[in-house]
């Protein structure tokens, strides 16, 4: 036990050697604290754990007292779904080897459950039914996010809008690493990491997309980013990325919850402003300004590499979700289609209903 402890301790120490995370000539020697001033500590961030669970808990008592009320009266009403009669057969081929069964299996699970091939079709589409997400779901989804990230970027804007480095990117490098850290900026630090944290542990849970391996790549990029950035006191810069990121995504939930109350007209509205500033602040501001500096004023070392690496893959993802935004509001709003969104819900109704652009994202 003693040697395994000693060898947990040489790899900690080989881990955080101050060559991977600080730039040359800098050591961990330059960042301790003091009576005044205080830098990032990375056993700070394990506060994220007992934080994402009061953000889960936020959450369900504000699904259940607010968002859901609050739908209710504006007129959000589930359908009634047919229900199945319970079959042992039925179920476990569901289960186990499939939502859609080909005609093969129908026939073939029709026989031994001796019913009908059409009756058994049915079966399967009624089941199907049952398993979709309600209305009311998505809406208290849609309130919760649009209530974080309303408060979330408008608090990190009150934040940053008296820092020089906010409107001049090359100050976010001056002295570094030797930026102490605001109390302030710290919270909204374990905050950010909280709520991602939050979304990981509850995805299994929300309602399923078509795009949920890429919501997967992007929550992780993200938590990796913030708490690299945090711990290699890349916080100036990690905070402007954090708010580039958050200054759309309000207005994506509120396109939602417009949606789902049936206000196409407003909610197309508020998805073009939606279009326009995801565009702008993620395929011009973020690559052309934000990254432009991160990527021409600062000097590579290994941790550097690592966030270079992720923050292309965000780049990736915010062309890929730019692309499905332009071909809806093409498709959906200009042309009016109904079409189906590359983005919506995977449990789809077997008869395609009119799609809202409000579902890409």
């Amino acid at each position: 036990a003693f040697c395994a402890l000693l060898t947990r301790m040489g790899l900690s120490e080989v881990f955080w050697h101050h060559k991977y995370w600080l730039p040359p000539g800098a050591t961990w020697e330059d960042m301790k604290d003091s009576a005044d001033t205080h830098y990032p500590q990375p056993q700070d961030l394990l506060l994220c754990i007992p934080g994402a669970l009061l953000l889960i808990i936020v959450r369900l008592l504000f699904e259940r007292t607010v968002a859901l009320p609050l739908g209710r009266r504006l007129g959000v009403r589930d359908k009634l779904r047919p229900k199945v009669h319970p079959n042992a057969t039925l179920e476990g081929f569901y289960v186990l080897l499939g939502r859609r069964p080909k005609e093969g299996d129908l026939i073939s699970v029709a026989k031994q459950s001796d019913l009908p091939v059409k009756e058994v079709e049915t079966w399967f589409r009624h089941r199907r039914a049952q398993d979709r997400p309600r209305l009311t779901k998505k809406f208290c989804e849609a309130s919760w996010r649009f209530t974080f990230y309303f408060t979330s970027f408008f608090s990190g804007l009150a934040l940053l809008c008296d820092k020089p480095w906010f409107w001049d990117h090359t100050v976010c490098w001056l002295k570094f690493p030797q930026q102490p850290l605001p109390s302030s900026s710290g919270w909204f630090y374990l905050l950010e990491l909280s709520f991602y944290c939050s979304l990981v542990a509850t995805l299994p849970f929300d309602v399923k997309r078509k795009d949920f391996k890429e919501q997967i790549i992007h929550h992780i990029a993200t938590i990796t980013l913030i708490l690299v950035s945090y711990c290699a006191n890349l916080t100036r810069f990690g905070m402007i990325v954090m708010l580039v990121h958050d200054a759309s995504d309000y207005i994506l939930e509120l396109a939602k919850m417009l949606h789902y109350l049936k206000w196409q007209r407003l909610c197309k509205a508020v998805f073009i402003v939606f279009a326009g500033v995801f565009i702008i602040s993620r395929l011009v501001i973020f690559p052309l300004t934000t990254y432009y500096y991160f990527v021409t004023k600062f000097q590579l070392f290994l941790i550097i590499c690592l966030i270079h690496t992720f923050l292309m893959i965000l780049q990736l993802l915010h062309i890929f979700w730019s692309y499905l935004i332009i071909l809806m509001i093409f498709n959906v709003i200009l042309r009016g289609e109904k079409s189906k969104d590359a983005r919506s819900d995977t449990e789809e109704s077997d008869r395609s209903e009119a799609e809202d652009p409000a579902k890409t994202q």
